[in-house]
């Protein structure tokens, strides 16, 4: 049951212009973390990664497609697995749209996972996206920006993820992450910027909207309420009030 005070719409407007001071802040704040995003200095990529893709073997440099910019998704989903990530499924859901603005932009999206292509392929299918997608099956590119882990490093108590040394409790084969690239005039290619665990989150339009919604995300954990797209109940139930 919800909670909150009922009050007039003189009291609410006062609570709600309060609120709004806030909220300007949190706008400055990410406008100056925007900023200062844009000034970080970058990486050059010495080392040769090959994908597999539906159009054959390509390197990080053909990802580009062309573009100066290069955005990858590293999405959860191990040689093993059967599927992909529940969560990072929800976060695909979101990418489609976005890609014609992308490209416009001269920004190629790209997700990588290290299952290989097949899997990639008939899950894809499976969801019904458009994007592209690409297997590091076999490469080091995974391994390299920090998204997988061997089973040494799960078993020896410490992984690096989000930029720390973290516990190998906390950590899976697969973790999430997004990486960006550039490509200067003469083909050298350069790590601009990563981020990791609930770094990505303003991406995900779905929970801005909930943000905002009476309830809220409503979780009991991070995505908690999450499931892939084809997996929720048909005819959710309606509520009493809407019955």
């Amino acid at each position: 049951m919800l909670s909150n005070p009922v009050v007039s719409r003189e009291e609410w407007l006062k609570a709600r212009k309060a609120l709004l001071a806030t909220e300007k802040e949190e706008t400055k704040l990410r406008d100056k973390i925007r900023a200062e995003r844009q000034k970080m200095p970058w990486v050059k990529v010495d080392k040769t990664y090959t994908f597999d893709t539906p159009d054959g073997k390509k390197t990080l440099t053909d990802l580009f497609d062309g573009r100066s910019q290069l955005m990858i998704y590293h999405f959860m989903f191990g040689p093993e697995w059967e599927a992909g990530c529940t969560g990072c499924s929800f976060l695909a859901d979101h990418i489609d749209g976005t890609l014609s603005h992308l490209n416009n932009h001269d920004v190629t999206l790209t997700c990588v996972s290290r299952a290989p292509l097949a899997k990639l392929e008939a899950y894809k299918k499976r969801m019904g996206w458009k994007f592209p997608w690409v297997s590091s099956f076999g490469s080091d590119f995974n391994f390299d920006y920090h998204v997988s882990f061997t089973k040494e490093e799960l078993n020896s108590g410490k992984v690096f993820y989000n930029f720390r040394e973290t516990s190998g409790d906390d950590a899976n084969d697969e973790l999430p992450g997004m990486s960006a690239f550039v490509c200067d005039e003469n083909g050298n290619v350069y790590h601009t910027y990563s981020d990791y665990a609930r770094g990505g989150e303003e991406i995900l339009t779905t929970l801005m909207i909930l943000d905002r919604a009476p309830k809220g995300r409503n979780e009991t954990s991070t995505l908690s309420f999450v499931k892939r797209h084809d997996e929720y109940d048909a005819e959710p139930k309606a509520h009493s009030c809407c019955a």
